[in-house]
């Protein structure tokens, strides 16, 4: 059946960053909807950012397009342009290589909930307000190539 169970799709809140750069994205939850679903040409997830919980550290990617729906609550997209809010129904796009940071912070008191897509390649992604550099399939450095120490 094509409708998703979303129930059936493990939640997590795992993240490859290092330890010293995860405090900020402890209560984002995401489910991984594309290798659940047998999905393959492109990634999508199911993203809920419990209050006060960012999406990731602003970021761009190199070889990634990113699209974003919100599907419920408010949160405010932080980027090169400012702070823009996004409620339901707002969509937000991500052209690969456009150097543009971005992220989103829920600042409500409730959770808020998207659905993100991009196209599932490794490859670099620059973050502009962090020493960290992420290289490809996950290797996430100091911009200089240093690796960061194990947690």
């Amino acid at each position: 059946m094509p409708k998703v169970d979303l129930q059936a799709i493990p939640q997590t809140n795992a993240t490859g960053y290092p330890e010293h750069l995860a405090d900020v994205v402890q209560e984002r939850w995401y489910r991984r909807l594309s290798p659940a679903t047998g999905l393959v040409d492109f990634a999508a997830s199911h993203v809920v950012l419990k209050p006060g919980a960012w999406s990731a550290h602003r970021h761009w990617h190199e070889r990634e397009d990113e699209l974003l729906v919100m599907v419920s609550g408010t949160a405010v997209l932080v980027d090169d342009s400012g702070r823009t809010p996004l409620h339901p129904g707002d969509i937000a796009t991500f052209p690969k290589n456009d150097g543009n940071g971005h992220c989103l912070i829920n600042e409500s008191d409730a959770d808020c909930v998207f659905v993100v897509i991009g196209q599932s390649v490794n490859g670099p992604c620059h973050y502009p307000d962090v020493d960290m550099h992420e290289f490809g399939a996950g290797d996430k450095r100091r911009r200089d190539g240093e690796a960061f120490s194990p947690r």
